[in-house]
């Protein structure tokens, strides 16, 4: 964690200083409503009904808090918007120091951190720590769609950079012909997760699909096989018993029995605090010597940039996660570029990306 000792060696004296002095002014609040892109809206839709979820588009919060008149930050408000109103308002007149790490503001955080990072020049991921990685992994995302369209998905991804892919697995689609089709449209480096949500159900189940998935030397993990209640009595009797990584979600966990008997690979973070929640998990996982896959930033380029920063930060995050690669528009100018199976992550000061105020118009609900 960074230190105001820290900040010091980095900044000097009069340049922190300075930031500390700090005050929010003024903030703004804005709603896009980003429709799913129309290559994969009908399957996604139609999925999203047979889990009884009527859903044909996310629904974005964006934050804007300003210190004097021209200094701004943004984020992405993950909570309804009366809420958000309610925190931003007591938030003006105080110093945006006064908020690191604060998990009541959701990803209004992620604007604090934007205003403190171009308030001192710092990329957002110093503010975490001293010493970040320089580019992290991002996966690509797919909802449980049909073969032929995994198939396609993969190869799109595969094409833009990506080499990890994470998959849902429903009753109403063979996973085995999900597999062929994404393993014959990608190279050999290009890896595969399979997110089930519980739907296998049970121990001999989850044993029966995998043994029909092990064939396939591009996938390399389950995740959430049984219901979370179950987990992990579940992968207990599944620990030594299938060749694939397991990971499970950290929340609702007893996540140190779950280290003590080895019983997982990863920990999934999916929880919408993104500050001292984050933090105590990452550093769990890096004590433990155990991964976090995370997908806090899900919903817009906003908090996948941010998360990416944190995952610079963190050793102990192995894979960032986020739906936007599925969405229509993701509200920031910068493309978000995959190289090699990786994502440079910004060294300009704050998330070192811009809001996309033209797309946030034309998306705009409120």
């Amino acid at each position: 964690m960074l230190t105001r000792r820290n900040l010091l060696a980095l900044l000097g004296a009069s340049q922190l200083k300075a930031a500390e002095k700090l005050r929010i002014t003024r903030y703004d609040l804005r709603t896009a409503r980003v429709p799913m892109a129309e290559r994969v809206r009908d399957a996604w839709i139609a999925s999203f009904r047979r889990q009884k979820r009527e859903q044909t588009h996310y629904d974005v919060h964006v934050v804007r808090l300003w210190a004097g008149a021209d200094l701004v930050g943004f984020g992405e408000a993950k909570m309804k918007p009366e809420a958000a109103e309610s925190i931003l308002r007591g938030m003006v007149g105080h110093s945006p120091w006064e908020y690191l790490l604060d998990d009541r503001l959701g990803g209004i955080l992620i604007a604090v951190y934007d205003l403190l990072g171009r308030a001192t020049g710092l990329p957002v991921s110093r503010l975490f720590a001293p010493r970040v990685k320089d580019r992290v992994v991002q996966t690509w995302w797919s909802q449980c769609f049909p073969p032929s369209m995994m198939g396609a998905e993969a190869a799109l991804a595969a094409r833009l950079g990506y080499r990890v892919h994470k998959i849902k697995a429903r009753p109403w689609e063979d996973p085995v012909a999900q597999a062929e089709a994404i393993c014959s449209s990608v190279p050999k480096d290009y890896k595969v997760w399979v997110d089930a949500n519980g739907y296998w159900e049970s121990v001999e189940n989850t044993l029966a699909v995998c043994g029909r998935l092990e064939r396939f030397p591009n996938y390399f993990g389950i995740e959430t096989p049984v219901a979370r209640g179950a987990a992990l009595d579940a992968f207990r009797r599944l620990k030594g018993r299938t060749r694939f990584q397991t990971a499970e979600h950290i929340e609702g966990l007893q996540p140190m029995e779950a280290v003590r008997e080895k019983l997982l690979t990863a920990f999934i973070v999916a929880a919408q605090r993104v500050g001292q929640t984050m933090v105590s998990h990452a550093a769990l996982a890096e004590a433990a010597g155990m991964k976090l896959w995370v997908e806090h930033g899900e919903q817009s380029g906003i908090g996948q940039v941010f998360q990416a920063h944190q995952a610079a930060a963190m050793p102990s995050v192995e894979y960032c996660i986020s739906v936007t690669n599925c969405l229509e528009d993701d509200l920031i100018r910068e493309p978000f570029t995959m190289r090699d199976g990786f994502y440079q992550v910004p060294t300009d000061a704050g998330l070192g990306v811009s809001l996309d105020e033209d797309a946030l118009e034309k998306y705009r609900l409120r």
